[in-house]
């Protein structure tokens, strides 16, 4: 595959196709190299260009742009995507993730209604990362709410500290939708934090789904200090912009917010990493 991470030095800062919606998968590609991203990660949805190893690669090679990640079909959204079977969408995903040249495959807990994977999830994704070399990284997800009530929507929890999982995703928007302290959950959970999905929200109620996936520095969530501790503490992953453009106005409109993104990832990335050098 042509491109390869760690051309510029420090974290790379890599681009979810996701942020990209409504436009599709070669979309993605194409603002990424624009906008000089340091990669993809590739959200598996409805489009079949995501889900197809050969044309990935061939994005990646025209591009210049590794595919570094790739998100398993785990949302409500894509329940139907790669068929019902929790575990067959996984040893999908693990498939693209090795043909594509992809380190880390995403993945969220298990719904409560999906009680057979539940219980035995924990077990089970420990046999699957046993015969690859690709990570499977949990996601931290968040409460539902219905009215003023919680609902727990996964089982065995939302919150990946509380499982015994070698490899976990701090989502940022996430942790404004469950209300929880991210540099807290950074801190706990030390070596197995694998990857981060760069966004930000407000935490403010909105339905059931209280995610918003704000560009970073527009909500309350400690975005530069997270990029500071990851820095600092030589972090090994990628940095992940997962922002929500899809009210962008114009096409003008989400490339700005894009490159917001990219460039508030790369300055407190690089202002941690100079006060360590200085130090």
């Amino acid at each position: 595959m042509s491109g390869a991470a760690g051309e510029r030095p420090g974290t790379p800062v890599v681009l979810s196709t996701s942020s990209a919606y409504p436009e599709r998968t070669p979309d993605a590609f194409e603002i990424a190299s624009r906008l000089g991203y340091d990669g993809i990660e590739v959200m598996v949805y409805t489009d079949p260009v995501s889900q197809t190893a050969d044309a990935l690669r061939g994005l990646s090679d025209y591009h210049q742009v590794p595919i570094l990640a790739v998100h398993a079909p785990s949302l409500l959204l894509t329940q139907r995507v790669w068929g019902r079977e929790p575990w067959e969408k996984l040893r999908r995903a693990k498939d693209l993730a090795e043909r594509v040249g992809a380190r880390v495959v995403v993945l969220h807990p298990p719904f409560r209604w999906q009680k057979d994977y539940a219980t035995g999830f924990e077990k089970g994704l420990a046999d699957l990362a046993a015969d690859t070399d690709v990570v499977f990284a949990v996601e931290n997800m968040y409460p539902l709410r219905v009215g003023t009530s919680e609902v727990a929507g996964y089982s065995p929890h939302w919150d990946p500290t509380a499982l015994d999982v070698p490899h976990v995703t701090l989502d940022l928007s996430h942790t404004a939708a469950s209300g929880s302290d991210a540099l807290a959950m950074a801190a706990e959970l030390g070596g197995r934090l694998a990857h981060v999905h760069l966004a930000d929200g407000t935490g403010a109620p909105s339905g059931p789904f209280p995610d918003e996936h704000l560009v970073p520095g527009r909500g309350s969530q400690p975005c530069a200090e997270l990029l500071a501790l990851l820095s600092a503490t030589g972090y090994p992953g990628v940095v992940v912009v997962e922002v929500n453009t899809n009210k962008a106005p114009t096409r003008e409109a989400r490339l700005a917010d894009l490159a917001q993104s990219l460039a508030f990832a790369r300055e407190h990335l690089s202002l941690a990493a100079g006060q360590a050098t200085r130090g």
